[in-house]
């Protein structure tokens, strides 16, 4: 099974480029983030026939989520559950027994600040509801635009944002309550090159100085990590025109029958 996220920064934008993608990539699930649409101008018939089912949970320029899949998705849920939360970041489902959460976990804009606080709040439930699903769901797979670099090596200039915003030991102390639960960062399972990262600032020619961060991850309940082969940030579809400022993160399975 392959396993993928991608925050397209608008996929009215980028539907082109989510479409060769597809084609080239043939992922089996592919997770979506800041769609920025409401689900009445979601795609869904061009995904059909590029051989995609899509469920989406969308809202009109902000956020947004879903999920793509060449396998029947069951158990669909939107939101995480008795969380009061207006802003659409959430969508899971499951395919042929492997539970996929698709996620867009809020930025957190500054240190100290509501979005920030709010940010933490939102992690905390998250993580609340994960304990439950992963009880569930023994192979459960978290996917998305997590806004946490988890530790130095994932940023290229540790200093400049130390006990900044994605960085800061809140934030990066939330990720590992994920690791605690038992879930494995699936690009870590492997030898990667350094300075490797998936999103580059528009400005100041981020990308073409590599100066970015590694905020999309793909964590895998144990069952699943046994499995997986290989992952890896998919650089293509940044150097195209217009492009999203995150890379998808690709992760590959060899699953035995649920």
């Amino acid at each position: 099974m392959k396993l993928a996220t991608w925050n397209v920064n608008s996929l009215k934008v980028r539907l082109p480029h989510v479409l060769d993608w597809l084609a080239t990539e043939q992922p089996d699930v592919l997770c979506l983030q800041e769609t920025k649409q409401e689900d009445k101008a979601f795609p869904f018939a061009e995904l059909e026939a590029a051989g995609y089912t899509a469920h989406h949970n969308g809202q009109k320029t902000y956020n947004g989520v879903a999920l793509l899949g060449r396998i029947a998705a069951t158990d669909v849920t939107r939101d995480i559950p008795d969380f009061d939360d207006p802003q659409k970041r959430i969508i899971a489902a499951t395919y042929d027994g492997v539970r996929v959460i698709c996620a867009y976990i809020p930025n957190g804009q500054e240190v100290g600040s509501e979005k920030y606080e709010y940010k933490l709040r939102w992690l905390a439930a998250l993580q609340g509801w994960l304990q439950q699903e992963i009880q569930r769901y023994p192979r459960l797979a978290l996917l998305g635009d997590y806004n946490i670099a988890p530790e130095d090596r994932d940023v290229h200039d540790p200093a400049a944002f130390k006990d900044q915003v994605l960085c800061s030991v809140p934030e990066r102390e939330a990720f590992q309550k994920f690791i605690g639960m038992g879930l494995s960062d699936s690009f870590r399972q492997f030898e990667q090159a350094e300075k490797s990262y998936s999103w580059w600032d528009y400005r100041m020619m981020g990308f073409r100085r590599n100066a970015g961060l590694r905020i999309d991850h793909i964590l895998l309940s144990p069952p699943l990590a046994a499995t997986c082969s290989t992952c890896r940030i998919d650089k293509a579809p940044r150097k195209l025109e217009r492009p999203s400022d995150h890379a998808p993160v690709v992760a590959e399975l060899t699953l035995p029958p649920a």
